[in-house]
């Protein structure tokens, strides 16, 4: 068994450092993304609450779909001051890996009540079929 020292004083100094941190602090940070797939199409959800939809970019390139944005924190007053801030801000950039039997040129995006969902239509498939002879 360890016996560790009890120091009262060690909560109250994290959480001093936390006030103090500067509030020009950006961390970098990746939205919750879910992937789901259907049998025509995949289809990505993430949250991205408090960023609209001009600034989200999409594009995809060689078979890799990549969303970019920015989240913008609102400016405070000159009567505020920042004492906490837990929210992430700045730029934020996902990259997708996309198998090559999807429609490229069908995705869609739409963004909505804090969750952008991005639809990836699958090709069709080239599917055997019968050939009729017709009798001249």
């Amino acid at each position: 068994m360890r016996l560790t020292r009890f120091e009262p004083l060690r909560v109250a100094d994290l959480l001093q450092r936390d006030v103090d941190r500067p509030e020009s602090v950006q961390r970098s940070w990746q939205p919750a993304t879910d992937v789901v797939e259907y049998s025509n199409s995949f289809v990505l959800r993430l949250d991205l609450p408090g960023v609209s939809a001009a600034d989200i970019d999409i594009s995809m390139d060689q078979g890799v779909l990549l969303i970019a944005g920015e989240r913008r924190m609102p400016e405070l007053g000159d009567d505020a001051s920042l004492k906490r801030q837990e929210r992430v801000s700045g730029r934020f950039e996902r990259r997708f890996t996309l198998p090559k039997t999807i429609d490229a040129d069908n995705v869609s995006a739409q963004s909505r009540d804090g969750i952008l969902e991005v639809t990836i239509p699958k090709a069709a498939e080239v599917q055997p079929r019968k050939i009729t002879v017709e009798a001249a």
